[in-house]
């Protein structure tokens, strides 16, 4: 086993480890109860609005976790866990790239805070000084 695929492993089953890995796990519940509740709900409602940006919110930190976690428990050999994380990433990843769905805080806000950076990023205008 790679050296550092072992400190991963041995960190894992640490007491901060196993911490992280359950904060972990509760973000992927998490996220996928709020995938269900917005599978359930009414288009355009604000129960809908809000289970959806929360998705989308914590979607991409959850498919990191479930691919470490998966890593971990390749480099474990716990055969079963490694299916089972896949399963769940491979789930949750489909659901966040192709579900398109109008009712989202993310929705237009690529645009919005681009346009907001680059008015922030830009410099001041310079103004030539009087001439006496």
């Amino acid at each position: 086993m790679n050296p550092g695929l072992a400190s991963a492993v041995q960190f894992a089953g640490s007491l901060p480890g196993s911490i992280l890995l359950t904060l972990g796990q509760t973000l992927v519940v998490v996220c996928a109860c709020f995938d269900m509740v917005r599978a359930l709900s009414v288009p355009r409602s604000h129960r809908r609005y809000l289970a959806n940006t929360v998705f989308r919110t914590l979607a991409p930190p959850a498919i990191l976790f479930m691919a470490f976690s998966v890593l971990i428990d390749a480099a474990r050999a716990a055969w079963p866990d490694v299916t089972a994380g896949m399963f769940v990433l491979v789930v949750v990843t489909y659901r966040w790239r192709t579900d398109s769905d109008e009712d989202s805080w993310w929705k237009g806000k690529g645009k919005a805070l681009g346009r907001w950076f680059r008015t922030r990023a830009a410099l001041p205008p310079v103004t030539a000084p009087a001439a006496a």
